[in-house]
């Protein structure tokens, strides 16, 4: 006998839970795509995309995902040779590096480890040692997604402003935006890239890069670009299959049109605020599992942990153990272990986008159900502890 069946829960730090209006918006017959309501719709979407980004510079849109955003940041600022330093502080920002020195760049990495925020002195210290400028860009992740590590924009760019260096500050919001508080002009990033299945809360599949006046100046000396991931057709587009280079993803447009609404009937202030309120009743149930075990949040300073994921250290074996019996005993799936050894001892909760107060007790409390039946040792009060915080106790 199990007690998963019923609705499942998809606990995992993305693709998050796409909510029923999203999907409604979704669930149309293929629309005209030479005229008519998509584009004034699509048109539309854009000082939506540019509100939730905090930019007024402007944003290209593109079919895929965040893998696809990394290359089509890196394609229209890149020229051959070109050094990019990277502050490594999970998998996501080695992965960066990687698709970086696929297009001919050399990346610089500066490792923090997988358990603390990128320090901004050692960012800067490794621009004064760049005398010839040749670092073309920060690579900086604001939430590594396997690490829950949330670092501080604002400060790399006042290390890269302090140490006198030209290069751009490229932001990889793909797990914050819409999650995390981001604002892409007031802490100075030159480029913004996300995807559409986390805090947007529409199905994977959309990418989008936020870039403003230095990036697109960069963009004039780039020599990796190529048609497709060129963003100035998109931005300004002759026509409208320009601005997705084709066909446009019409049924992911609607969606996001509807998931955008969404957003500002709360107010993006109260998005973030519920992200935030949400991560603390997490980690106090961590903090009371952890009293009793080898349980225990990757991040040590709540000041460096993601309000959209939490990364959690278990006892080697115990993380995979409580994942297979969440999901099969009581139907909660939760992340697995990504980027940290072994794999087995970590697991992930993802609380991003559609997600409220009952969801993440529920997933709290059948956490608790799950150590239990497992025998594995842990404190008590963890759902407790959750229910204050988000009592505002």
């Amino acid at each position: 006998m199990t007690l998963s069946n019923g609705r499942q829960y998809l606990a995992i730090p993305g693709p998050s839970v796409v909510p029923d209006r999203v999907l409604r918006a979704m669930h149309r017959a293929s629309p005209n795509i030479y005229t008519g309501d998509l584009h004034e719709m699509t048109y539309g979407l854009l000082p939506d995309l540019k509100q939730v980004a905090g930019t007024a510079g402007d944003v290209a849109i593109y079919m895929g995902n965040g893998h696809a955003a990394w290359e089509a940041s890196l394609n229209n600022i890149l020229q051959e040779g070109d050094q990019v330093l990277v502050p490594v502080t999970g998998r996501f920002a080695i992965g960066w590096a990687n698709v970086a020195r696929a297009l001919g760049a050399e990346p610089v990495l500066v490792d923090f480890g997988m358990s603390a925020a990128a320090d901004p002195a050692k960012i800067e210290d490794a621009l004064r040692s760049d005398k010839a400028h040749k670092i073309k860009a920060v690579l900086a992740v604001h939430t590594d997604t396997s690490t829950s590590v949330r670092n501080d924009m604002a400060a790399i760019r006042a290390a890269i402003d302090a140490a006198g260096h030209p290069a751009l500050l490229m932001a990889d919001c793909i797990c914050s935006m819409g999650c995390d508080r981001f604002e892409m002009d007031a802490f100075g990033a030159d480029v913004a890239i996300t995807a559409s299945q986390k805090g947007l809360m529409t199905p994977p599949g959309l990418a989008f890069v936020w870039f403003n006046e230095a990036a697109a100046a960069a963009r004039e000396t780039a020599d990796r670009t190529t048609p497709y991931w060129d963003w100035k057709p998109r931005v300004r587009p002759p026509g409208f299959a320009d601005m997705f280079f084709g066909t446009a993803p019409t049924h992911h447009l609607y969606g996001l049109r509807e998931a955008l609404t969404m957003i500002h009937e709360e107010g993006l202030e109260n998005v973030w605020a519920r992200h935030a309120t949400l991560a603390r009743a997490v980690w106090a149930a961590v903090d009371a599992w952890s009293e009793g075990g080898e349980m225990r949040l990757n991040l040590a300073n709540p000041a460096e942990r993601s309000h959209a994921v939490t990364s959690i250290r278990m006892a080697e074996g115990d993380g995979d153990r409580l994942r297979a019996w969440t999901e099969t005993e009581a139907g909660v799936t939760l992340g697995v272990g990504l980027g940290r050894e072994p794999a087995s001892a970590y697991f992930r909760i993802g609380h991003m986008g559609h997600v409220n107060a009952q969801m993440v007790l529920a997933v709290l409390g059948t956490i608790d159900a799950g150590l239990k039946a497992l025998d594995i040792p842990h404190g008590r009060g963890g759902v407790e502890a959750a229910a204050t915080v988000i009592a505002g106790k």
